[in-house]
This record gives C-alpha cells, sequence and structure tokens, in this order.
C-alpha cells in the first residue's frame, strides 16, 4: 500500500519542484535584466538588489561551493526518495518546495559561468538591507523547512 501512495506521490512532488524552479529562475532571468544598472525601491527597506552569491548560505564559504554543491545534490536525492513515504499533502508539499529550492540554486552552480564544475554563482536579489540578499528558491526551502518542521509532529499517523 506504502508502494502505490510513494508512486502517487511523486507527480505531485515533481509538478510543485518544477513550478517552484520555474518561478525561481524566471524571476532569476527578470532581476539580471532589470537590475544591472539599478536599483528598485519597494516597500520601507524591501529592495530589489542584484547580487551574484559565490558562497553558500549569506555568502559564505564561497572557497567550498562546489562540495556544498555536491552535498544539495545528496539532498535533492534523500528528499525525493523521502517523499515516497511521506503520506501528509502538507508535507509532500514542503519536500517539493525543499527539492524545487535546491534545484533552482544548484541549476545556478552547474550552469553559470564560474570556476570550474558547479562553481557558478547563484543569482539573488531581494534585499531587506537588515537581512542577507535572497531569492524565490531560498524562500522555497526556508518556508518548506518550517512547514516541515510544523507538520512533522502533527502527521506522523495520519
Amino acid at each position: 500500500m506504502r508502494e502505490v501512495q510513494g508512486r502517487r506521490a511523486l507527480p505531485a512532488l515533481a509538478a510543485v519542484s518544477t513550478a517552484v524552479v520555474a518561478v525561481d529562475h524566471l524571476t532569476k532571468w527578470l532581476a539580471q535584466r532589470e537590475l544591472r544598472a539599478r536599483d528598485i525601491d519597494l516597500i520601507g527597506s524591501l529592495r530589489l538588489h542584484l547580487v551574484y552569491n559565490r558562497g553558500a548560505a549569506f555568502g559564505l564559504g564561497s572557497r567550498f561551493a562546489p562540495i556544498i554543491a555536491l552535498v544539495v545534490v545528496a539532498v535533492i536525492v534523500a528528499m525525493i526518495g523521502f517523499g515516497r513515504t511521506v503520506r501528509s499533502p502538507v508535507s509532500r508539499f514542503a519536500l517539493a518546495a525543499i527539492v524545487g529550492g535546491a534545484i533552482g540554486n544548484l541549476l545556478d552552480r552547474l550552469l553559470r559561468e564560474g570556476n570550474g564544475f558547479l562553481g557558478g554563482p547563484v543569482v539573488d536579489f531581494i534585499d531587506l538591507q537588515w537581512w542577507p540578499v535572497f531569492n524565490v528558491a531560498d524562500i522555497a526551502v526556508t518556508l518548506g523547512a518550517v512547514t516541515l518542521a510544523l507538520s512533522a509532529g502533527r502527521e506522523q499517523d495520519a
């Protein structure tokens, strides 16, 4: 029975993950097109400001970006495997958001010109001016992780 549920979960996981990757890369493309020469102030401290992040979270560890990217690949594979066993639609959605966000940033590392294999920078553009600059993929990973953590205890036997 769990095997059948796992097979049914994969299309939903793939659809949500694909949507996250698509929105992430569309917004990154727009950011690169519109923000090269200027920032756009929105509301309060929120502005759009183009940054190329060569490091991991918050730009840290730029020397280890390829190693971090390989770890991300392992996490993506593990999340997909875990997603096959999750019964709750909320948890599946959260996992798919994490996977989509991870793939979105991983594609930047893979496809953008950089320092060797998986050494490309990640495009970040959402700037609160009191937090490191981030992107849609980062939002998906963060919201997915928080949702998964909050739903984990409630949905074990759901």
